[in-house]
């Protein structure tokens, strides 16, 4: 007798898996929109800086060639480099890059030494730390004009709170506006008010961003708060305190609201004792109606940019080199 096992009913048949349908390539358009498409997002920033950007410099360029006066702007005489010789040989104009050079100078040094002082006590965990880093951009915030008239009454020769101060220590009552020396210092004041709290806040962001780890193992070291400041805090900062640096000498070449508004005259003082190029410029333009100079001064301007720019970074990088072979 032989035993046969019980058949078990077929089960239903399992579909086979159909192969995967190649991807669809794309269609031209759509191939043609991948390559335009990052050239498209980035246009509206280089359209906007080619049409107020590089054509005002170019043409700025273009005018400098030629006579040009603002009261007949279309009658245009060439000149070549006359606009520049004749400028090179005006008097004023080395007493403007002088007084701008001075300026310059007084403000950006007092008042990157100065905000960075304030970010390092900003950095500490103190009471009140939100509202303080709010309060040092007011400042920035406030108007040029508003500044400037508020700090043309505290330089007040007759009576100024300045000078009332100084009488209180013994001190002659000093010519604010009519001073060489002392109008400068009067401009660099309002420029070191109004930007020591911008800058302070970005040395702050650049300390924050050093590791807490490089402190924590100078401590270990035996390293007191200064040496950490010298050997931690700076090193960290290099770039940005080179940022700063630029920036500030950018815009001390382009000074002229403080000093237009220190006494209301264009001409920098009764003997031109604190007029910058920004106000030499405005002058030759559209105080003397000579638009084609006023132009030669602006690319001269641009280029004592390029070659201040150009020096600090050439610095800082020779530093950086010898720095990294030690």
């Amino acid at each position: 007798m032989t035993l046969t096992a019980p058949e078990t009913p077929a089960g239903p048949r399992q579909a086979r898996p159909k192969p995967a349908a190649p991807p669809r390539r794309p269609g031209p358009a759509r191939r043609t929109w991948q390559k335009v498409s990052p050239y498209a997002y980035v246009a509206p920033f280089f359209t906007l800086f080619a049409a107020f950007g590089l054509f005002p410099l170019i043409y700025t360029a273009f005018v400098s060639l030629y006579r040009v006066e603002l009261q007949t702007p279309g009658d245009m005489e060439w000149r070549g480099l006359g606009n520049y010789t004749a400028l090179f040989g005006d008097a004023y104009f080395w007493t403007s890059l002088r007084n701008t050079f001075t300026i310059g100078v007084l403000s950006t040094v007092p008042q990157l030494v100065m905000a960075l002082g304030l970010a390092h006590l900003l950095n500490y965990r103190m009471r009140g730390r939100t509202f303080l880093r709010t309060a040092v951009l007011l400042p920035y915030a406030t108007s040029v004009a508003a500044a400037t008239l508020v700090f043309a009454q505290l330089f007040g020769r007759d009576f100024g709170l300045i000078n009332y101060a100084l009488g209180l220590v013994g001190v002659d009552p000093v010519d604010w506006q009519n001073g060489t020396v002392a109008s400068q210092i009067a401009v660099s004041t309002v420029v070191v008010w109004r930007w020591t709290g911008y800058n302070a806040l970005i040395y702050l962001a650049g300390m924050q961003s050093i590791p807490d780890e490089l402190y924590e193992a100078a401590a270990m070291d035996g390293a007191s708060r200064w040496r950490q400041f010298f050997h931690v805090t700076l090193p960290g900062l290099r770039p940005t305190i080179l940022f700063t640096v630029i920036v500030s000498t950018i815009g001390a070449t382009q000074l002229f609201g403080e000093p237009l508004l220190l006494e209301g005259s264009i001409s920098g003082g009764i003997s031109h004792q604190y007029q910058t190029l920004g106000l030499y410029m405005y002058e030759q333009g559209w105080g003397f109606f000579h638009l084609g100079r006023a132009a030669a001064i602006a690319w001269v301007m641009f280029l004592l940019i390029v070659v201040l720019v150009g020096l600090n970074a050439l610095v800082a990088r020779r530093r950086s080199r010898k720095e990294a072979g030690r």
